[in-house]
């Protein structure tokens, strides 16, 4: 036996902050004009929030309203948080794309477009959840989301401040197996008129009880009371968001994919757009293992794409089933299939799974994987400052819709 550990964050913590903020700037810039390039980083600290990065685009976007709305909708509308979205000071320093990069980007043919960096990009899924995510993971952003809502909806806990991080040790059997929670932690600030003792009552009796309804493999694993649990370790949490601690885009990219499983290639996916294979890439390769977990080639699988900069057709498809195949073929024949079945050009990859919409503000907090695939309205401001909706379908790349072209293939 053996134990794994996963955590996650909350959309109050400043690193998260920082990327729903690059996120929405990038929705806004699609919204308007679905051809542009974006590269957006935040850095957000006590009272100010900075933007920078290269942008090529035909259109304005007003960028002080998006950080401000953006801010406010996470929950930072408070003067005492020592930042909020009415008040905080923002510099902004976007500037045009580089003619270098662009030129081995874009192309007349968009099927033909390059990719827009090198790298290694990783996809995973197991079948240990119903969502094909760890199940330390998911438990783990359950908590946080859940205690969102709860602070949100404003009826209980009322002291809850916007940032909340939590991380949940499972024991696993040899052969994969979840058995146990070992340990649950959860640190959520809070206002300062409150006790640890209230707090760690109102996660017991108000926070698990949610959690444990949405299956009944977390009502099991939760309702054992086996296993240690911890609340605010330090035993005080109330100074924290971006005031706390200064948060950048993309330092939280274990949370945003697979909580330690599989592998992961270093690029973070906030405020680029799917030229950049960092994010298109990534999105891509889980949307092949999740379909072959899904269709019984495997249990677990991972994927590693790589590109080099300008070229359109990947430098290499590897994939790992850990020994779980259910296929009488090798890793590498596995590979030559998923090649043979998937178009992995980034700009077939924009088209098959629908990336050139804003669609990826939701994708900043709670993974950008392991979600359900929906189509939602948003609304976003014109060049002259009116209000347009659009209506778009997020998390394309969580959908099973490869599932019999692939047992079709490998005879499944």
């Amino acid at each position: 036996m053996y134990l794994f550990t996963s955590e996650s964050v909350s959309e109050g913590h400043p690193d998260k902050v920082a990327d729903q903020i690059s996120d929405a700037v990038l929705d806004q810039f699609l919204a308007l004009d679905p051809d542009a390039h974006v590269a957006c980083e935040t850095l957000v600290t006590t009272g100010q929030v900075v933007i920078a990065g290269e942008v090529r685009s035909n259109t304005y976007v007003d960028v002080q309203d998006v950080v401000r709305k953006t801010i406010n909708r996470i929950g930072y509308t408070k003067s005492e948080y020592m930042f909020d979205g009415n008040s905080c000071g923002i510099f902004t320093a976007l500037h045009e794309q580089s003619q270098d990069i662009n030129q081995g980007v874009s192309r007349g043919d968009k099927l033909q477009q390059g990719a827009g960096d090198q790298g290694m990009m990783f996809g995973y899924a197991t079948d240990e959840t119903d969502n094909y995510m760890p199940l330390t993971l998911d438990l783990a952003h359950t908590l946080v989301f859940t205690l969102a809502r709860i602070r949100k909806e404003g009826q209980q806990m009322t002291y809850l401040r916007p940032d909340t991080k939590s991380q949940v040790t499972m024991q696993y059997a040899d052969d994969g197996t979840p058995l146990r929670i070992d340990t649950i932690v959860i640190s959520t600030q809070h206002d300062p008129d409150v006790t640890q003792e209230q707090i760690r009552e109102d996660i017991v009796n108000i926070l698990l009880p949610r959690v444990a309804t949405r299956d009944s493999r977390y009502a099991d694993l939760l309702n054992a009371h086996d296993y240690k649990l911890l609340v605010n370790p330090t035993g005080n949490f109330v100074i924290g968001g971006p005031h706390g601690d200064t948060g950048l885009t993309g330092r939280k990219i274990i949370v945003d994919t697979y909580g330690g499983r599989g592998a992961h290639g270093g690029g973070a996916f906030s405020g680029k757009d799917p030229s950049k294979v960092d994010r298109s890439a990534a999105y891509a390769a889980r949307y092949i293992a999740k379909n072959l977990v899904a269709a019984g080639v495997a249990r677990e699988v991972l994927v590693q794409l790589s590109y080099a900069i300008g070229v359109a057709e990947p430098v290499s498809v590897y994939v790992n089933t850990y020994g779980t195949a259910k296929v009488n073929l090798t890793d590498n024949q596995i590979a030559d299939k998923v090649s043979s079945l998937f178009d992995l050009r980034p700009g077939a990859i924009e088209q098959t799974l629908n990336l050139r919409q804003p669609i990826y503000e939701e994708t900043a907090s709670y993974g950008h994987v392991g979600r359900t695939p929906q189509v939602v309205e948003k609304t976003f401001l014109d060049g002259n400052g009116n209000l347009f909706t659009r209506r778009v379908e997020l998390f394309t790349w969580e959908k099973l819709d490869r599932v019999d072209d692939i047992r079709k293939c490998f005879g499944c």
